[in-house]
C-alpha cells in the first residue's frame, strides 16, 4: 500500500494496521535547501525543490504543499510583513474601520495564488501516486480577522448580521480558492483555521457552523477528502467542528489527544495531531520525538481513525534527525516500543526569575504565545495587548514570552502557563485562548490603575 492509500483510506475511516505520517512541514522544508521563509514561498522553484526533499527526508504518507494562511488575505489586499524563519504575518487590515464587505474574488493568477497552484501541480506530477497532497486554504474566520482586525471581536457582540456577511464572503472565497486546488490535483482540502480556539462554543454555533458545513459539502461534491486544522486550546470547539462534516481534524499540543479523539470517534471523524513542536520537536532528541509518537499511538487506543503529525506547522529550525526519528516511529512502532523499553526523557533545565508582581511600579501585561510571528491566534492576541499599549503608553509594560525561546518554556512552567496564546496581568492569568475585545480588556487594565 502506497503512502497515499493509506491517508486516503484512513480518511475514510477504515481501520488499518497503522496511522498514516503527515509531517507539517511548511517553512521548515526551506531550511533543508538553505532557503529563508521569503525565497521557498515567493519562488516556485525553491518551493517545489524543498517540498521534494521533504518527501525524500522524511519519507511521508502525506504532505501538505503551501503551509502559508496569508495566501488569500494578501491576494484581497493585506500587507504582510516577512521573516527569515516564519511564514508571513499580516500587517494591516483593510476592513478595519470600515463595515464594508468585498465582493471581489481570486483568480487563480492572483499574488502567490498562482504560484501555489503551480506548485500542487508539480509536486503532484512528481510523487502524486505514492503521496497524499494537502491543499491548505485559510478558514473563513481567520480570513475574517486578516481583512478586519480585532475589531471582529466586538463585531461579534455588537453587529452579528455584519459578521455574517463578511463570514459568507470568507466562505466563498475559501470554496473558490479550494476548487483551484482541486483542479491542480490535491487529495486532500484542509481549511486552517486556527481562530476558531478564540471563541465560544455559542459563537461558532452562531457564525462559523453554516459557511463550515458549506465549505465541506462542496469539497465533498468534489469528490476530495477535507481535514479542519485548529490550534490553541479548541476542545471546546472540537464537538462543533465535528458537527460541520469534516473528515478529520487535526489539533495541537493544546488538546489532549485522547480526550479529543473520545469525541470525534462519536462522530466518525479521523483526528490528526499533535506532537509537541518546540518541547520535542525542537528541543528534544531523537528519543523524545519517537516516544510522544509512541504515546500518541497508545493514547489513541489503536482502533483507526488516526494521522500522526506535528501540532501544527513545524519551526523552521527542528533538527533533521528529530523529524526523521518521528516518522520512523510511526512507520515502526511496536519496534520504537522496543527501543526506548529504558527511556528517560529529556528535561529542560534552566533556572528563571519571576517578577516581583505584587511590588512593581506599573502594570505588567504578559503574553505568552507559540511565536505571534508564526501562529495566527497567538499574532492577534498580541495586536490585542499592542492596542492597550497604545491607549496607555508608558503606564504598563508589556512584553511577549514566545514558546519558541527555552527559557520561555522554563517560564512558562514555573507560572503555571497550561495554554497558549494566554494574556497574564500581574502574574495572574487574565485570558486562555480567548482574544479578549478591546474594551473588556481596557476596563481590566484600568481597574488595576
Amino acid at each position: 500500500m502506497t503512502g497515499r492509500e493509506l491517508v486516503l483510506r484512513t480518511l475514510r475511516h477504515e481501520k488499518l494496521e497503522r496511522a498514516p505520517w503527515v509531517p507539517f512541514a511548511g517553512i521548515h522544508a526551506g531550511k533543508l535547501k538553505g532557503y529563508d521563509a521569503r525565497e521557498m514561498l515567493s519562488d516556485v522553484d525553491k518551493l517545489v525543490e524543498s517540498l521534494l526533499e521533504v518527501n525524500r527526508l522524511y519519507r511521508p504518507d502525506g504532505q501538505p504543499v503551501v503551509f502559508d494562511l496569508q495566501l488569500e488575505a494578501e491576494a484581497l489586499g493585506c500587507e504582510l510583513l516577512w521573516a527569515d524563519k516564519a511564514p508571513p504575518s499580516v500587517s494591516n487590515h483593510p476592513l478595519a474601520g470600515s463595515a464594508a464587505i468585498p465582493t471581489r474574488i481570486p483568480g487563480r493568477g492572483e499574488a502567490r495564488i498562482g504560484m501555489a497552484i503551480e506548485a500542487m501541480r508539480r509536486m503532484k506530477a512528481a510523487v502524486g501516486e505514492t503521496t497524499a497532497l494537502y491543499g491548505l486554504v485559510t478558514g473563513p474566520f481567520t480570513l475574517a480577522s486578516h481583512l478586519r482586525g480585532t475589531d471582529l471581536f466586538m463585531d461579534m457582540i455588537l453587529d452579528p448580521p455584519y459578521v455574517h456577511a463578511l463570514l459568507e464572503y470568507c466562505f466563498e472565497v475559501e470554496r473558490v480558492v479550494a476548487g483551484y486546488y482541486i483542479e491542480a490535483g490535491m487529495d486532500v482540502i484542509a481549511a486552517v483555521d486556527p481562530m476558531v480556539s478564540q471563541i465560544s462554543p455559542d459563537h461558532f454555533g452562531e457564525f462559523l457552523a453554516a459557511p463550515y458545513k458549506g465549505l465541506f459539502d462542496s469539497i465533498r461534491g468534489s469528490g476530495v477528502l477535507s481535514s479542519f486544522f485548529v490550534c490553541g486550546n479548541a476542545i471546546k470547539n472540537v464537538e462543533p467542528m465535528c458537527r460541520t462534516g469534516p473528515d478529520c481534524i487535526s489539533v495541537d499540543e493544546n488538546i489532549r489527544l485522547a480526550e479529543a479523539k473520545e469525541i470525534t470517534d462519536r462522530y466518525d471523524v479521523c483526528l490528526g495531531g499533535n506532537i509537541q513542536l518546540t518541547i520535542v520537536m525542537l528541543f528534544g532528541s531523537q528519543s523524545d520525538n519517537m516516544k510522544a509518537v509512541v504515546d500518541i499511538v497508545d493514547s489513541c487506543g489503536g482502533n483507526g481513525n488516526l494521522v500522526v503529525s506535528p501540532g501544527c506547522d513545524m519551526p523552521w529550525d527542528v533538527p533533521v534527525e528529530n523529524a526523521i526519528a518521528a516518522g520512523q516511529a510511526v512507520r515502526e512502532t511496536a519496534q520504537a516500543r522496543s527501543i526506548l523499553e529504558n527511556y528517560r526523557g529529556s528535561e529542560i533545565k534552566l533556572d528563571v526569575t519571576l517578577p516581583d508582581y505584587p511590588n512593581l511600579d506599573k502594570p505588567l501585561m504578559e503574553v505568552f504565545t507559540l511565536d505571534s510571528a508564526t501562529c495566527a491566534a497567538c499574532g492577534y492576541m498580541m495586536e490585542a495587548a499592542r492596542d492597550m499599549k497604545g491607549i496607555f503608553g508608558d503606564a504598563i509594560d508589556l512584553v511577549e514570552y514566545k514558546f519558541t525561546v527555552k527559557e520561555n518554556i522554563a517560564r512558562c512552567m514555573k507560572l503555571g502557563v497550561a495554554n497558549l496564546p494566554s494574556i497574564y496581568l500581574g502574574g495572574k492569568l487574565a485570558y486562555s485562548s480567548i482574544i479578549p475585545s478591546r474594551k473588556e480588556l481596557e476596563d481590566r487594565i484600568r481597574a488595576m490603575l
